[in-house]
């Protein structure tokens, strides 16, 4: 087979290529819980708030009454929880916060813009100056019962979760997990508890794909194993992940060397390559397929750098299109570099970074040895990626681990 020239292309492109041809996991019912991706809408069961609430703790009074210096009678309180009632036709009623605001009250005024006696009050200029509905929150403001609070490919953040809460869902219809499958390619590969020869080096991809995997709660580790350089082996272990995995992530083996298997193994077993070599620095030969029944096949460069570069701004993406969720961007922020120099590629150039502890909006170029350099990765906060031709201060996109 030919093999597939994409070599001018950006990430971007990249994931827009093969996202289509990738299958969505199903859906399952499951208690809410934070991380999931949602398969179905979450309506609001009633309307929010369910009646006219109290912004604050203050008084409850009729919007004349303002115009008033002297004394107001206080003839009532009315705490939250408590049913609503009518405000009598003389005086004001105490009130606090999230309280149903009685029939008749046309705002509340705030305790500190009052003078309170024992059981009378005296409104101050300040309050004079409130308007009609003044700290009442509406009735359906929020929400209108029967509409959508939350959409279908969302991520479950606790303040979704709080929302799915108020309107009662327990267990919703969410995407089960993404499965993924780890394989690590490199005859010259060991064991982190084995002590290397100079020739030799401990494997660190793995444990680097295996963390970022477990990070997200929509995915689900299935194996990890490491298949040296053996093209057999990796046909077979290829044919194992793809049977038992939604996703299939590879590290080395996808340039050109002699013993470079992985574009080869992976169109020898039927599957197809969408993408291979980026415009991109560090992880040019980076490679991207779908299997047989629309899994995702990542072939990640071997290079450390190379490898949590392309996860985070390629995998990650297309892995959350395979889980479901709508918003697939791993961008965080434009931040301004603080150190800035000169240099620039024909290429997106994924540059590693330490976010600024004095400024928020600010990183810092880390000075890196190239995409083996595993002490620099260790010493930034993520990268920025500088757009091709192009140099300074930016702002760039900005990707954290």
């Amino acid at each position: 087979m030919a093999e597939t020239v994409t070599s001018g292309i950006g990430p971007e492109s990249a994931i827009e290529m093969l996202k289509y041809r990738l299958a969505i996991v199903g859906a399952e019912r499951s208690t809410v819980s934070t991380g999931r991706i949602l398969a179905d809408q979450i309506i609001a069961d009633r309307d929010s708030p369910a009646a006219d609430v109290s912004a604050m703790d203050g008084y409850a009074i009729r919007l004349s009454d303002l115009s008033h210096s002297n004394l107001l009678p206080v003839v009532g309180q009315i705490p939250a929880g408590q049913r609503p009632v009518d405000l009598p036709s003389e005086g004001v009623v105490k009130i606090f916060t999230g309280a149903v605001v009685p029939s008749g009250a046309d705002l509340v005024v705030p305790r500190e813009d009052v003078d309170e006696y024992a059981d009378e009050i005296r409104c101050r200029e300040s309050a004079r100056r409130l308007v009609l509905g003044a700290n009442i929150r509406l009735r359906g403001e929020n929400a209108r019962s029967g509409s959508v609070v939350l959409e279908a490919g969302q991520q479950l953040t606790p303040a979704s979760i709080a929302a799915a809460s108020s309107f009662g869902v327990v267990s919703v219809l969410m995407h089960r997990r993404v499965t993924v499958s780890i394989i690590v390619t490199g005859n010259e590969l060991l064991d982190r508890e084995v002590a290397p020869a100079p020739w030799q080096l401990r494997d660190s991809n793995g444990p680097t794909v295996e963390a970022v995997v477990t990070k997200y709660p929509w995915l689900s580790l299935t194996r990890r194993v490491r298949c040296g350089d053996d093209k057999a082996e990796l046909i077979k272990g290829l044919g194992i992940a793809l049977a038992e995995s939604d996703v299939v992530i590879l590290t080395g083996g996808v340039s050109k060397g002699d013993h470079d298997h992985v574009p080869e193994v992976i169109r020898q077993i039927g599957c197809e390559v969408v993408f291979h070599r980026l415009a991109i620095r560090p992880g040019q030969p980076v490679l991207g397929a779908v299997g047989p029944t629309g899994q995702l096949i990542l072939g990640l460069p071997g290079n450390p750098v190379s490898t949590a570069c392309c996860l985070v701004r390629i995998g990650i993406p297309l892995m959350a299109y395979v889980g479901g969720r709508t918003n697939l961007t791993t961008r965080e922020a434009k931040l301004r570099v603080s150190n800035p120099d000169p240099k620039s590629l024909p290429l997106h150039w994924m540059r590693l970074v330490r976010r600024s502890s004095s400024n928020f909006g600010e990183v810092e170029l880390i000075a890196n040895r190239g995409s083996g350099d595993l002490v620099a990765l260790a010493r930034s906060d993520g990268f920025i990626e500088q757009a091709p031709g192009e140099s300074g201060a930016g702002p760039w996109d900005y990707y954290s681990w």
